[in-house]
């Protein structure tokens, strides 16, 4: 497919799903003068209004799938459009292009993007990399899948350069997207609620290094075998993470091809993933000029992210953290791994993964919460390993865990889970239990 000739004259668009990222997509088709059709599965009032601002109306028809595909000239799907919704397979017998946002900011912009991916970690890395940048001197900004979808992004011409947030939903049907440099931080099993499979999964992740043309970069975490097995041949192949790789940890020294550059001391958290992070940080940005001194400064003052390991309060003389961020197991194990020991709060909605994965972290586990709807899987998990107890509200589960604590331990809630039980979003949910730690706080 010809997207930049497809796009160069007016056009049809169909856009499937219509939440922040289609909705900066509708707004840059229609300033550039193509038509635009918008059909949603859960069109509720919200909805309805944001189209109504752009002069656009929800199809009232939304079943005649196939009809809506036929007439259009692409299909843009939401991320996160699950790989079985209908509009797929009716785009595949019609002959239509299905259309990443990615692909289509790369059709309009010709600016410098270095893009991230992986399972856990991608926000941090991304905006620890803007923070770097901007200590470089140059005008970077956060974009994909965070606030600013890219399409929306490109409209601010004072940016230099775009690091993205590359989610495997944006990933899967990107073709003309081509990063300068593509950084693959890590794999697990994760959203198995929208891809077909664990193999579609880790081909979307993949298609990042097969974006990232033969004069850029693909970065890679050495330790991990999903992604060093999908290095492309004949790449130029830069590595983070292990003893031996390009970029590393030599006693508390972080260390890259010309010798040390920072110190864990100096890091704003030198928890083991925080120290990843930040090796993966100066190899995406080593490639396009950025000094090893710039991440340093970086990393010494760049704030703790919120819902991401942060303290939220004290109870019996013991902290307890939100890491509501975690919503698989992978990410959960990460946080367990800074702990010796710690009273652990985990569930909710599962997301299609095993979560019997979680009991590679019970070492560090005195004792289990189990909440939400995955409570009897997380349960089942710990079962063999320590002690589990269940608690139906989050009012309940930190009340459970500080009798599990006796102030003796800390409290980490770290779900494995996403929130989609009894919250709208992890950030939600991380707020409510701290909400609650600091008022049984108060009343202590």
């Amino acid at each position: 497919m010809m997207l930049d000739k497809l796009l160069a004259s007016p056009c049809s668009a169909l856009l499937v799903g219509f939440g922040v990222t289609n909705r900066a997509v509708a707004a840059a088709l229609v300033q550039r003068g193509h038509t635009v059709v918008v059909i949603d599965d859960r069109s509720g009032d919200d909805v309805h209004a944001a189209a109504a601002d752009l002069g656009l109306v929800i199809a009232d028809d939304p079943d005649a799938i196939t009809a809506h595909v036929s007439a259009a000239d692409l299909v843009i799907p939401t991320p996160g459009l699950p790989e079985q919704h209908r509009v797929f397979a009716a785009a595949e017998r019609s002959g239509v292009p299905i259309v990443s946002e990615l692909d289509l900011a790369a059709v309009w912009d010709d600016r410098p993007v270095v893009a991230i991916t992986g399972t856990n970690g991608k926000t941090t890395v991304v905006e620890l990399a803007v923070a770097a940048l901007a200590e470089d001197g140059r005008v970077a900004i956060a974009a994909g899948n965070t606030d600013i979808p890219l399409v929306a992004a490109i409209e601010d011409q004072s940016v230099e350069v775009f690091v993205v947030e590359a989610s495997s939903f944006r990933l899967t049907r990107a073709e003309r997207f081509q990063p300068l440099v593509g950084a693959w931080l890590n794999f697990a099993p994760d959203h198995l609620d929208i891809h077909a499979d664990l193999g579609a999964y880790e081909a979307a992740k993949a298609r990042l290094f097969e974006l990232v043309p033969v004069t850029g970069t693909v970065v890679a975490n050495a330790g991990d075998p999903v992604v060093m097995r999908n290095v492309p041949n004949g790449s130029h192949l830069v590595t983070f993470g292990t003893a031996d790789a390009d970029w590393r940890i030599d006693g508390d020294d972080l260390v890259g091809p010309q010798g040390p550059f920072t110190h864990t001391t100096n890091l704003w958290r030198s928890l083991p993933h925080d120290i990843d992070n930040t090796l993966a940080v100066a190899a995406l940005l080593g490639p396009i000029g950025v000094e090893p001194a710039a991440v340093a400064r970086a990393a010494a003052s760049f704030p703790t992210m919120p819902h991401r390991l942060v303290p939220v309060g004290q109870l019996d003389g013991q902290t307890y953290f939100d890491d509501s961020k975690a919503t698989t197991p992978h990410a959960t194990l990460a946080a367990l791994r800074g702990f010796a020991e710690v009273v652990l709060i985990a569930g909710g909605k599962n997301k299609g993964i095993d979560l019997g994965d979680l009991a590679a972290g019970a070492s560090h586990v005195r004792a289990v919460v189990a909440i939400g709807e995955a409570m009897c899987d997380v349960a089942a998990a710990f079962a063999d390993h320590t002690r589990v107890e269940k608690a139906a509200t989050m009012e309940a589960a930190v009340d459970v865990a500080r009798g599990l604590s006796g102030g003796e331990v800390p409290v980490l809630l770290s779900p494995g889970c996403a929130s989609f039980d009894w919250y709208s979003s992890y950030g939600e949910r991380g707020d409510d239990f701290a909400r609650i730690v600091r008022e049984r706080g108060a009343k202590s």
